[in-house]
């Protein structure tokens, strides 16, 4: 009986201990708020830039052809050698062209002679004529025979001239000055006037020329943000423009837009610009391909968003998320223009004073109240604090 008084005793004080707790709560325990990093934005005055790919050309092109036949007598240039516009490249053998120049030199003495014999029966007839000497048949003879002289002389003339040309064309000479290239004949080589193979390429690389390709679509953007006055840029400056070689190494020396076509390329839909640089160093050389980057001037009144802030739908729609007044993530479609960096350049959709949530994504949903914690992002767009989730408060 006392063992059993015992137990009795035992269960009773734990039923009194149970009834003076306090009972647990039916369901699930309240959920906490979830901390979300945030940065506040501001409106700046952003570089608006623009990223197109690009190739050298040299700035004047000229193949060397011949412009008469003949054997290659010699080659007067050093192949991969700088040349000055009427330097001496090829001599042909000019033999057969002297000899036709003095032929036609002879010619041309020969019909002034003539000229001049029938200049002397003219004016000797038409004086007679005067006294009815002779018949007026014979002075227009004489006038017709004269004039055959002059034309004959005439004729001569330009045989002559031909003849010059011929012979100075004997002798090959620069028309530009620039960067000779490989020559495609060597001495004793037969050559012909015109022929399709060119004797030797000069290239001008000094300066250089850089042909860019965009998109119509962008040109007409840009346009927009111009009219708008969105984008901010002097008329009369044309835009600067910086190169990235093939190497990933900056080109140290910038250049300028120097022509835009004005056609649009039926398809596909862009158009060529034209940058010029100096290269004095030749490190540019025609056929190279580049990076480049154009200063198209500033964006007024644009906002910097961390790319890790901004999410895209399936159709391209930029979206972010913000704290809202009453503490609550609330998604905004937002209009980009490009990029500064680890950013995107945003020109509609926020506004200043905006609480942008860089960090937290996990944690909440459209509508969600969250616990906002101030944030900083470094300049490899990575917040720095780690957040926590905080519950029951």
């Amino acid at each position: 009986m006392r063992n059993i008084g015992r137990s009795g005793s035992v269960l009773l004080m734990l039923a009194l201990m149970t009834a003076c707790q306090p009972s647990a709560p039916s369901g699930p325990p309240p959920a906490g708020k979830a901390q979300v990093g945030y940065v506040t934005l501001q409106p700046t005055s952003v570089p608006r830039t623009m990223e197109l790919p690009g190739r050298a050309v040299a700035l004047a092109t000229a193949e060397i052809r011949p412009q008469v036949a003949g054997i290659v007598r010699k080659v007067a240039f050093k192949e991969g050698g700088m040349v000055k516009a009427n330097d001496v490249l090829y001599e042909l053998d000019d033999a057969k062209f002297k000899a036709a120049y003095a032929a036609a030199e002879a010619a041309v003495k020969k019909a002034q002679a003539a000229t001049a014999g029938a200049q002397t029966a003219f004016d000797r007839n038409e004086k007679l004529s005067e006294s009815n000497a002779v018949a007026a048949q014979t002075v227009d003879d004489s006038r017709s025979t004269l004039l055959q002289a002059q034309a004959t002389e005439e004729a001569a003339r330009a045989d002559l001239e031909t003849a010059r040309i011929n012979l100075a064309n004997a002798t090959i000479r620069a028309p530009i000055d620039g960067i000779i290239g490989v020559s495609s004949v060597s001495v004793g080589a037969l050559v012909t006037e015109n022929q399709t193979d060119a004797l030797a390429t000069i290239r001008q690389i000094d300066p250089i020329n850089v042909d860019l390709v965009d998109t119509s679509a962008n040109l007409l953007r840009i346009r927009g943000e111009i009219d708008s006055g969105q984008l901010g840029r002097e008329p009369s400056k044309p835009p600067a423009v910086t190169l990235t070689l093939e190497n990933g190494k900056p080109y140290g020396t910038p250049g300028t837009i120097s022509l835009t076509e004005m056609v649009v390329s039926e398809t596909t839909g862009t158009f060529t610009l034209r940058a010029t640089f100096p290269n004095s160093q030749r490190i540019l050389l025609p056929g190279m391909f580049v990076q480049a980057t154009v200063d198209l001037g500033a964006l007024n009144n644009a906002f910097l968003v961390p790319q890790r802030a901004v999410t895209r739908g399936d159709d391209g729609t930029a979206t972010i998320y913000v704290v809202s007044a009453n503490n609550k993530a609330e998604a905004k479609r937002i209009t980009t223009t490009g990029t500064s960096g680890n950013n995107w350049i945003v020109t509609g959709g926020v506004s200043s004073g905006d609480r942008l949530i860089v960090d937290g994504f996990q944690k909440f949903s459209a509508g969600t109240e969250v616990k906002p914690v101030e944030a900083t992002i470094n300049d490899n767009g990575v917040v720095e604090q780690n957040l926590t989730t905080e519950s029951g408060k």
